[in-house]
C-alpha cells in the first residue's frame, strides 16, 4: 500500500493566481467546471488540476449533478488564513498611523 497523496494546505492552494480567481468566481456562486473554465485562457484539464488543489485544501467542494460536477466555495479553511494575517495588521496599522501623524503634522 502506497503513503496518501500530500495534502494541500490553504496557504499553497491560494498561492496560484488562477486559484484565488477561481475561489472568487465561487464566491459568487456554485458553478460547473464548464462555466469555470470559460473564464480562463487555459485548458479545462488545467483548471481540473487547480479545483483538485483547491479540493484537497478544502476550500471546494465538488458534487456530482448529472454528469457534471457543481463546484461552491468552502470558505471556512480560509479562517487559518485570516488569523495568520491578522498578526501583520498590527505593523499596517502602525504604517498608517505613523502617515497620518505626518500629514496632520504638515499643516
Amino acid at each position: 500500500m502506497g503513503a496518501p497523496a500530500r495534502k494541500h494546505d490553504v496557504f499553497q492552494a491560494i498561492a496560484d493566481p488562477t486559484r484565488r480567481e477561481v475561489l472568487r468566481l465561487l464566491a459568487e456562486k456554485e458553478r460547473p467546471i464548464s462555466e469555470i473554465s470559460a473564464h480562463f485562457p487555459i485548458s479545462r484539464t488545467a483548471i481540473s488540476k487547480h479545483l483538485r488543489i483547491l479540493s484537497e485544501a478544502d476550500l471546494v467542494k465538488g458534487e456530482k449533478a448529472g454528469r457534471e460536477r457543481i463546484y461552491h466555495l468552502q470558505p471556512e479553511p480560509l479562517t487559518e488564513l485570516k488569523e495568520w494575517l491578522s498578526f501583520y495588521e498590527q505593523f499596517w496599522s502602525n504604517k498608517l498611523q505613523k502617515l497620518k501623524y505626518i500629514v496632520e503634522d504638515e499643516d
